[in-house]
């Protein structure tokens, strides 16, 4: 069993979570009110961001110079085609300047982020990896799983192609191949430090949903049986 293979294991009950989350659902009957992927949008753009930094980060940490190319890249190419991708959501569900200013993150936004700049600072090149694959992991397998799916709002369908298509899927597994490249030259020590970011990045994927199917504010967390608490040890 490839290291990427046995972290997926150890994460399946939680993906099923997401498979099964009311956001997801919505997206795939179109049932999800519209002001609640506009929430997702604004939360995502913020996320993706800060997600094309920590990309930037790896690539610094490399130690071969290939790494370093591919992951400059992938941190272009998340940046301008998700951020693509987020401009016209931002046209068609009406996100106009004064909701762009007025924007904060939402609690689970932020810590997701937050995990994911730890894991670079603190770890290496497979540390930040193993934290960001899930997003791009999860995503892909939401949008395979998605493709038989015709909600009748364009932007779901949409949504829908753009998880579920071949270029998505491509840099979905040069990241899982290359993070078994480098668990393959790691110790056992470094593998358990990847398996748990991974495994913390998949329980705030899951937390994402339901911040954005509950449109979570600061002031009024409140605790959902479809959380799972990010404090969890893994297993």
């Amino acid at each position: 069993m490839t290291f990427t293979s046995f972290i997926r294991n150890e994460a399946d009950s939680i993906w099923r979570k997401s498979f099964d989350h009311p956001f997801i659902r919505g997206i795939a009957d179109g049932s999800l009110p519209l002001s609640r992927f506009k929430y997702y949008v604004m939360q995502d753009s913020y996320y993706l961001s800060h997600f094309a930094r920590v990309q930037s980060l790896a690539a610094a940490k490399a130690v071969d110079p290939e790494t370093t190319n591919r992951l400059a890249i992938h941190a272009q190419s998340s940046y301008e085609a998700e951020m693509a991708l987020h401009r016209e959501f931002s046209g068609r569900l009406g996100i106009t300047s004064k909701d762009k200013e007025q924007f904060k993150p939402a609690p689970t936004a932020y810590a997701y982020t937050s995990h994911l700049y730890r894991a670079a600072y603190n770890g290496y090149t497979g540390d930040a990896i193993a934290a960001l694959l899930p997003c791009y992991w999860l995503y892909y397998e939401i949008g395979e799983k998605l493709q038989g799916y015709a909600p009748t709002e364009p932007i779901y369908r949409d949504w829908i192609q753009a998880y579920g298509g071949d270029e998505f899927k491509e840099l979905t597994f040069e990241q899982i191949h290359r993070l078994d490249r480098i668990a393959e030259q790691s110790t056992v020590a470094q593998r358990e430090q990847m398996l748990e970011h991974f495994m913390i990045s998949s329980r705030y994927e899951l937390n994402f949903w339901e911040m954005a199917y509950t449109s979570e504010k600061w002031t009024d967390l409140k605790e959902s049986q479809n959380i799972v608490d990010t404090s969890e040890k893994h297993g």
